[in-house]
């Protein structure tokens, strides 16, 4: 029962957290921006640094209090993982925000550059899995 109920009591923490922040401080929930933020020294920066920790102390607080085993490691080279983080980080500059920031914050505003955005990385997303299962499937190890 806990593996149905956890996307959605998540799904209706990170929608409440975005409509408080967003209500409480004028502030859009999206995460390249927030740490963008903090890590330039902005004035306001004290909400934005707990914003991150709670990102990083919420998921050990889980896994600790439901008893939920963590997840595999990644088997990907570390080279790959800091390529694949360098693409996220330009497609985000090139975006103009990350996928929290345009799919849940932005949508819920209806803004018609976050929905553009979102369809764009849905479409990149759906066409990349059906040529990495598909189309290269046999020449991938």
């Amino acid at each position: 029962m806990l593996a149905y109920t956890t996307p959605f009591i998540g799904g209706l923490l990170i929608g409440t957290t975005a409509v408080a922040l967003l209500f409480l401080l004028g502030r859009i929930a999206g995460i390249a921006g927030i740490v963008w933020g903090a890590i330039s020294a902005q004035p306001d920066n004290a909400w934005r640094w707990m914003f991150i920790v709670g990102l990083v102390v919420g998921p050990v607080l889980y896994h600790l209090l439901a008893q939920v085993p963590n997840p595999q490691a990644s088997t990907l080279p570390w080279w790959q993982a800091v390529a694949g983080g360098l693409l996220v980080g330009f497609g985000t500059k090139l975006g103009g925000g990350c996928t929290s920031g345009h799919g849940v914050c932005g949508i819920g505003r209806l803004s018609p550059r976050s929905l553009v955005a979102t369809m764009t990385f849905m479409a990149t997303g759906i066409v990349t899995v059906y040529v990495i299962r598909h189309l290269l499937a046999g020449y991938l190890p």
